[in-house]
């Protein structure tokens, strides 16, 4: 493979700008879009990203800045997406650029609303981008932690050795360690999981659980996810493994948790809506939950924890009745 591939991130927040820092230990140049042409501006400017992480200091020489999503893309070879699931079908609506021959790599952990869609299914169905040419990243790894150069771990999944090893061979450092693997399908429905499971972990601290409960939730979590994704895609894996279980667990328990934190301003008596506009970054988990439940009402799978979340947010149940229940389904 030629080492003079370029690499283009897609997408302004915290884990947009976190893959950036990556890239920039590997690479002299990254070009990067943004919509927020201000954002740009102070980035050129004064060295950091003004909303996210503005600890991490940038050598501007080393990005192309750009608002124009066709520029990004018409740029780069490997384009690693970082907008929210939420946000990613109106900004691909202004997409004109083919996508042909590109490496397509989702760094996000969420279902498109629009389609009920996983990132790389929507792009292989609405794009036919093949699968081959399509990459996701995986934690477990917060952006805060990469900004502080703490030690952290990724999965870098896709069905392309060859592309999976240069896309972790780029993001790889000192403080960045990665490995590789080839299920594609079943390490982007646990990042999309993990998110529904973390605002129940929320949900349950807000409302005044302790830690012997989260332990609980979480190991039920895991088998509950586990049977979700065998649902949907059976083959050998090993749910134990950082993907899965580490990335589970970091978004579950963590304090850099925008999931968790949703789920406990939740649990703590704030309305959906009330929390949601408190909170300055997406939390996937809203529209997982969504998704997932009504995905499950095809594939049939036992989700008593993903009911409930869903139960609380889109029913406007009791959050303290609705626990009550589901602690009585846990083992």
């Amino acid at each position: 493979m030629s080492n003079d591939k370029k690499f283009a991130v897609i997408g302004g927040g915290s884990w947009a700008t976190a893959i950036v820092k990556m890239l920039c230990e590997n690479l002299s140049e990254i070009v990067w879009y943004m919509r927020n042409e201000n954002a740009i501006q102070h980035i050129l400017e004064n060295n950091h990203n003004p909303n996210y992480l503005e600890a991490i200091e940038f050598d501007v020489n080393q990005l192309r800045l750009t608002k124009d999503i066709n520029e990004a893309v018409r740029s780069a070879d490997y384009l690693i997406f970082a907008i929210p699931s939420a946000f990613l079908y109106e900004e691909l609506e202004n997409l004109t650029e083919s996508l042909d021959n590109k490496i397509i790599v989702s760094a996000i952990k969420g279902i498109i609303p629009e389609t009920g869609l996983i990132v790389g299914k929507h792009f292989q169905e609405t794009y036919n981008v093949p699968l081959e040419n399509i990459g996701v990243i995986t934690g477990p790894c917060h952006a805060e932690e990469v900004a502080l150069e703490r030690l952290s771990y990724l999965t870098i999944a896709c069905s392309n050795e060859e592309n999976a090893c240069a896309v972790a061979k780029k993001l790889s450092s000192h403080y960045i360690k990665c490995k590789i693997s080839d299920d594609i399908i079943g390490t982007e429905y646990a990042a999309v999981l993990k998110n529904i499971y973390s605002v129940a972990a929320g949900i349950a601290h807000g409302l005044g659980y302790g830690d012997n409960f989260q332990a609980v939730l979480m190991s039920n979590a895991i088998r509950e996810m586990d049977g979700f994704i065998n649902k949907v895609y059976d083959t050998e894996r090993n749910i134990n493994d950082s993907a899965y279980l580490g990335d589970l667990l970091v978004t579950g328990y963590s304090v850099f948790s925008r999931n968790r934190t949703f789920g406990s301003m939740v649990g703590k008596g704030y309305t959906v809506k009330s929390a949601q506009m408190e909170m300055r970054m997406v939390a996937e988990g809203y529209y997982a939950a969504k998704c997932a439940f009504l995905m499950n009402k095809v594939i049939n799978a036992e989700t008593p924890i993903i009911d409930t979340v869903y139960n609380i947010l889109y029913l406007g149940r009791n959050p303290k009745k609705e626990f009550k229940k589901l602690t009585e389904k846990l083992n």
